[in-house]
């Protein structure tokens, strides 16, 4: 199954200044690499994923990305990558695209999934 992509995240990396235009776009590809028939969406004024719920969302700051998982606190984190203090989100902060941990992000991925199938 090939990923369907959402012309609104198309638009809101297109309109990103470097790195995180291309933090945004490797992340974007990671996810998709998770999960194909990861749902993508434009909600709350920033790229957002869904498999059976919420699972992840990119947030751009000036200087950095912020890769969330909605169920963060909740999540395996073996890595320690994840950062917060919120009941339940959490994210990874990004400042380069060589500080993405592929691996890593897709486990948490791939447990943020399951945990909405339970």
């Amino acid at each position: 199954m090939h990923p369907i992509k959402d012309p609104q995240v198309d638009e809101f990396i297109e309109a990103l200044e470097s790195p995180a235009q291309e933090i945004v776009a490797q992340l974007r590809t990671l996810v998709f690499e998770a999960y194909p028939e990861m749902d993508e969406g434009f909600k709350w004024s920033k790229p957002s994923y869904a498999k059976e719920g919420l699972v992840c969302y990119m947030q751009t700051a000036k200087s950095h990305v912020n890769f969330g998982f909605y169920r963060g606190a909740e999540l395996r984190d073996k890595s320690n990558l994840l950062e917060g203090d919120g009941k339940k989100m959490r994210h990874v902060r990004l400042n380069r695209t060589d500080e993405i941990q592929a691996d890593e992000l897709k486990l948490l991925i791939w447990d943020a999934v399951e945990l909405n199938r339970k």
